[in-house]
């Protein structure tokens, strides 16, 4: 769906590129996230592939074709969901959507989406009067309206209670199943485990590592198996190498003790994310 070559980008106040000679692809249908501390080029990145910064270097395709040779047209086939929810606040939640609706030649329906995000009830409020969590569905619902083939989503679960983050993960997946590509940018490194198909991390204007987050974890973890079981009324650790669990003590282990946990040395994408860009998250020390 898009294949970005060499792409470099410069404000025009900085000194140095924000964006240092980036080159990937996203695959059509695929769920593909960017990751990387504040400051490292996400959102320029994002903010040229909807083409709201019009100058670069580099070459950015979509569906096979050179982005600048696109006119407002392109629109037609991306749906974009800030990390901010912007609406008009004096307007209903309905008349947001019919108003941005008629900036599009297909539509969606609007009941079904809103009565899964819960937001049916309310459609009549004024916006102004939603909660963060309800400006955030409906975010979602506007970046649909048209029936996208591609959505950017910027944070799209950031302050959703557990139940109405579920829904929306799993609108996501429905989206990547029926054919469309998702850009997924977020801090909350389970939902990218749970939703991407692959991963980017960009640090310092440049791509550190692109894979799925299956091969990261086994490229970042170690090999090992840990077993903890009781004995003499205390809890026991025991780490063995992965090659090691067909021998006859790791078998015996297992026979003889009352084993509570077992857990493989696979690390998280969370400490990925620090080792391959530097950074915590979360405001790590």
């Amino acid at each position: 769906m898009f294949k970005v070559n060499d792409l470099v980008f410069k404000y025009p106040k900085n000194s140095e590129p924000t964006l240092k000679g980036l080159t990937f692809e996203i695959a059509k249908g695929e769920i593909f996230g960017f990751l990387g501390p504040s400051g490292a080029g996400k959102t320029t990145t994002q903010k040229l592939l909807v083409k709201l910064l019009p100058y670069h270097q580099g070459q950015i395709f979509f569906d096979g074709k050179e982005l600048h040779s696109f006119d407002d047209s392109f629109y037609e086939d991306i749906g974009v969901c800030f990390e901010m929810p912007i609406s008009f606040s004096k307007l209903t939640a309905m008349e947001n959507l019919q108003f941005f609706q008629k900036l599009y030649k297909n539509h969606a329906e609007i009941q079904p989406l809103m009565e899964r995000l819960g937001l049916w009830v309310d459609r009549d409020k004024l916006v102004g009067e939603y909660s963060k969590g309800m400006k955030i569905r409906l975010n979602l619902v506007r970046a649909l309206l048209n029936k996208p083939k591609m959505l950017f989503l910027d944070e799209p679960t950031n302050g959703l209670d557990p139940k109405n983050a579920r829904i929306v993960k799993e609108i996501i997946r429905e989206f990547a199943r029926d054919g469309g590509t998702v850009f997924l940018t977020s801090h909350i490194m389970s939902d990218v485990d749970e939703l991407c198909d692959r991963v980017a991390f960009i640090a310092e204007g440049k791509l550190t590592e692109i894979d799925s987050p299956r091969n990261l974890k086994i490229k970042y973890g170690q090999r090992t198996v840990t077993l903890e079981y009781k004995e003499n009324g205390g809890v026991v650790s025991t780490t063995y190498p992965m090659d090691a669990i067909k021998n006859d003590e790791f078998a015996e282990v297992l026979k003889t003790k009352d084993i509570e946990t077992i857990h493989s040395g696979e690390t998280t994408l969370e400490e990925i994310f620090i080792q391959v860009t530097g950074v915590k998250l979360h405001g790590e020390d």
